[in-house]
This record gives structure tokens, C-alpha cells and sequence, in this order.
């Protein structure tokens, strides 16, 4: 049986619609939460593709969100469908197994372009995001888990980030000031929530603020977060070239093992004042509003 990559190289670059069928179900499979009772799996699945690979599929869009959606359920049931000896042991241990549904009531399955030039004829980009239960005991309210998936070739990388959603605050009151300058010129934002990132942004890296740079300024290059019971202010660095603190390197905030990229807990405190260095490429004045 020819690899993947044989596979690839034979027809060029162009990916059989089949094989991004295949990238969603992957994606699924990596964002799976168990819950006491069920499993679930994410609804909502964005597909990104070079824009050449998109023009080439563009008719058959339709029909390939239809057969993914049923791929989807398919893949469901097998899941669900467990061996006879693991269904005997259930039932002889008096255990409840946990079923695999789906995190809404409908599919939502979306074919794009990739609108910013990260992508090459063959490449896909499956993300896929999961609303997690609150945790009140830990002080943590809605999260949500967003999986990003990336096949370059028969590689595939995997990226996962967990984001709280705080409301911000109903004064509307700033809790910080940053300021900065790009390509684009002399910016202000003000902080009025509790978690934001800073990076360039793009298809699978939002950002509160998006920093228009070179590179060396990483898509989603750190997040500042603040404890909302102490309002002191953190740094974790999320870039691949680094972040320095008043010209300090700060220690990376994330690593990456078997391809996949997760964050590991590492910050560093933020003083009232500080000036934070982007690849030492853009800088970012940091001020704590009274």
C-alpha cells in the first residue's frame, strides 16, 4: 500500500476531498471531553484550504459538507459501539458507559479560503471549538478548548488552548492601559477584561490585539491575565521567538511534545509599569490604570 506521502507526491499537491472528511473526524476524535455521564465531541468544525485547493472544490462544497456531517454521526456510532467483552465487564461491574454525543443539536461544518497566506496547495487546517463545563469549586467560569489541526503533507501538527471567557467588568472601567506602535503606527488599547492575547492573529489564533509586524512576531505571541481577586497582572508567552519583561527574557508558557502544542502554567508577574518586547520587534508599553 503506497504512503501518504507517495500518495502525495504522485498527484502533486492537491488533497483528495476524501482525506479532509478524514482531517475532521481526526479533529474530533483530539477534542473529546468526558463528562460523568456522556462524552462530548465538538458541533462546530472550520476548514480552512489554499486558496487554489478551495476554487478546485468550490462546486462540490455543498456535497462535501453533507457527506462530512454524515461522516460525523457515523463516526459517532462506531465510537459508541462497544465490544461484546467490554459490554459483558459493564454490566458485571454495574457500570454506566460513557456515551459519545455531540456538544449541540446541529452540525455545523464550514468550508473557507485561508485568508492569510499560512496555507499551500494541499495543505488543510481543521479547527474546532468546545464549550467546557464551569468549575465554580475552582473559580473558573466558561471555558472553551479550541483544537487546531494542521496537515502539511503527511504531517500533522496539533494545537490545543483552553480560553476563559470573563465578562468584563459592568463599570467599564480600564484596568490597564497599553500602548504601542506597529507598521501600521501609534496604537492605544485598553485592558477591560481579565485574559487578553497579543499576536498577529489569524485563521486559528484570535486576538485581542493584533499586531500588523514581520514574523518574527508570532500569530498568537502572549496573553496578560489578571487575578481578579489580587488584580495583579500576569505575563505567559504563547511565541516562538520569545518575549522579553523591562529587556529580561520571560520564561516560554507552553510546550510542545508529539506534535502537539499545549500551555504549562508558566507566567511572570507584571508590575504596575512595565515595557514588554515582542521577538525585539514591537514594544509594548504596559500601565495599570488606578
Amino acid at each position: 500500500m503506497a504512503s501518504k506521502q507517495e500518495s502525495l507526491d504522485r498527484r502533486g499537491t492537491r488533497r483528495p476531498a476524501r482525506e479532509l472528511i478524514d482531517a475532521v473526524l481526526e479533529n474530533m476524535r483530539e477534542n473529546l471531553e468526558v463528562l460523568k455521564y456522556s462524552t462530548l465531541a465538538p458541533s462546530r468544525y472550520l476548514i480552512y484550504l489554499h486558496p487554489t485547493e478551495y476554487a478546485r472544490l468550490e462546486g462540490i462544497v455543498s456535497i462535501l459538507q453533507e457527506q462530512t456531517v454524515r461522516a460525523l454521526e457515523e463516526q459517532l456510532e462506531h465510537l459508541n459501539r462497544r465490544p461484546v467483552l467490554h459490554r459483558y465487564a459493564d454490566r458485571l461491574l454495574r457500570r454506566r458507559p460513557s456515551r459519545i454525543q455531540s456538544a449541540g443539536i446541529d452540525w455545523h461544518v464550514e468550508f473557507l479560503q485561508d485568508p492569510d497566506g499560512d496555507l499551500r496547495p494541499g495543505d488543510v487546517l481543521v479547527a474546532s471549538e468546545l464549550l467546557l463545563p464551569a468549575s465554580p469549586e475552582l473559580g473558573v467560569g466558561e471555558r472553551t478548548r479550541r483544537i487546531t489541526t494542521v496537515h502539511i503533507g503527511p504531517r500533522l501538527t496539533t494545537r490545543e488552548q483552553v480560553v476563559s471567557r470573563q465578562p468584563e467588568p459592568s463599570s467599564g472601567h480600564a484596568l490597564a492601559r497599553i500602548t504601542y506602535e506597529d507598521d501600521t503606527g501609534h496604537h492605544a488599547h485598553e485592558v477591560v477584561k481579565d485574559s487578553l492575547t497579543v499576536g498577529r492573529g489569524g485563521i486559528a489564533y484570535p486576538v485581542d490585539v493584533k499586531i500588523v509586524a514581520s514574523v518574527d512576531v508570532s500569530r498568537e505571541h502572549l496573553r496578560i491575565r489578571r487575578d481578579p481577586k489580587s488584580g495583579q497582572f500576569f505575563l505567559i508567552d504563547l511565541s516562538s521567538l520569545g518575549t522579553t519583561l523591562d529587556g529580561r527574557q520571560v520564561p516560554r508558557g507552553y510546550e510542545e511534545a508529539d506534535g502537539t502544542k499545549r500551555e504549562n502554567g508558566t507566567d511572570t508577574a507584571l508590575a504596575s509599569r512595565a515595557r514588554i518586547g515582542l521577538a525585539n520587534t514591537v514594544y509594548l508599553d504596559f500601565q495599570v490604570v488606578p
